[in-house]
C-alpha cells in the first residue's frame, strides 16, 4: 500500500473551496465508506489546529494570495489542541500551481523570540528553514501577525496519496500573536453555514474521489484561512 503523507518533494495538487454544511454532511457520509479517518482525529473525529501566520506591514503575503501569484511562500508556526507538545515551523510554497511544504520542529522559547523580534540567532541556526525565515524577517520584515484556530476533520486514501479535509469554526486573534495563551481572545471569521473543503493529491485524483466531489456544490473561489483571518485588520 502507498504511504500517505502531506509532504511530497515533487509537489502536490490542491483544491480548496467552501461548501455548505448540508453538502459537507452528504460528502462525509459517502467518503466514510472508501476513505480512512485520519489517525490524529479525536473522539469526535476532529482535532484543533492553531497556526500563527507571518506577514509584514505592507501585507506582502496577504496581497500575493489575493492577487494569485503562482510563485509565493507562506510561513506559519503550528500547534495542535492548544498544546506546546508539538510545535512546527512550516513553509507552504506555491510553484506553478503545485504546493510544496517544508517543516521543522521549534521550541516555545524560540517562537517567543521570533515574536519579540529577537532573530539574530536564526542566521546561523543548523535548520535550513530557520535560516530561510531569518532572511525573510530581515529583508521583508516578516513578523508573526495573527493566530488562526479551526477544527479539522481529515480522511485519507492511499492511491494518489489523497487527503480530504473539512475545516470549520475558523477563528482569528486579529493582531494578537500570543498563541500559547489558552484563553487567547478569538473571533469567528467563517460563516456558520460554510465548511472549507480541501483536497490534496499527488499525480492523479482517483475517479472514485472525483465522482464523489461532483455530488456537492462548490463555490468558484478558493478560501484561504489566513485571508479570512485578516478580514478585520
Amino acid at each position: 500500500m502507498p504511504i500517505v503523507t502531506s509532504f511530497n518533494p515533487n509537489g502536490r495538487q490542491e483544491i480548496k473551496q467552501a461548501i455548505s454544511y448540508p453538502d459537507y454532511a452528504l460528502l462525509k457520509a459517502k467518503l466514510q465508506y472508501i476513505m480512512q479517518l485520519d489517525m490524529h482525529a479525536g473522539a469526535e473525529g476532529k482535532y484543533l489546529i492553531r497556526s500563527t501566520y507571518f506577514d509584514n506591514f505592507a501585507n506582502k503575503v496577504l496581497n500575493e494570495k489575493k492577487e494569485g501569484y503562482i510563485n509565493r511562500d507562506k510561513y506559519r508556526v503550528r500547534i495542535y489542541g492548544k498544546s506546546s507538545a508539538i510545535i512546527n515551523l512550516e513553509r507552504k510554497s506555491k510553484r506553478n500551481n503545485l504546493t510544496f511544504k517544508t517543516k521543522c520542529a521549534i521550541s516555545q522559547a524560540e517562537y517567543e523570540k521570533m515574536r519579540l523580534g529577537d532573530i539574530s540567532w536564526m542566521e546561523v541556526d543548523e535548520r535550513g528553514l530557520i535560516r530561510d525565515l531569518y532572511q525573510e524577517m530581515s529583508y521583508s520584515q516578516l513578523r508573526p501577525t495573527t493566530v488562526v484556530d479551526y477544527e479539522r476533520e481529515a480522511y485519507i486514501y492511499p492511491f494518489g496519496n489523497v487527503r480530504v479535509t473539512f475545516d470549520s469554526k475558523v477563528q482569528s486573534s486579529l493582531r494578537n500573536t500570543d498563541m500559547f495563551n489558552p484563553s487567547l481572545p478569538m473571533v469567528d471569521v467563517l460563516e456558520q453555514n460554510l465548511v472549507i473543503l480541501e483536497v490534496k493529491y499527488d499525480d492523479y485524483l482517483p475517479d472514485i474521489i472525483k465522482y464523489l466531489l461532483q455530488s456537492v456544490d462548490t463555490r468558484a473561489e478558493a478560501y484561504s484561512k489566513y485571508q479570512l483571518s485578516r478580514m478585520y485588520g
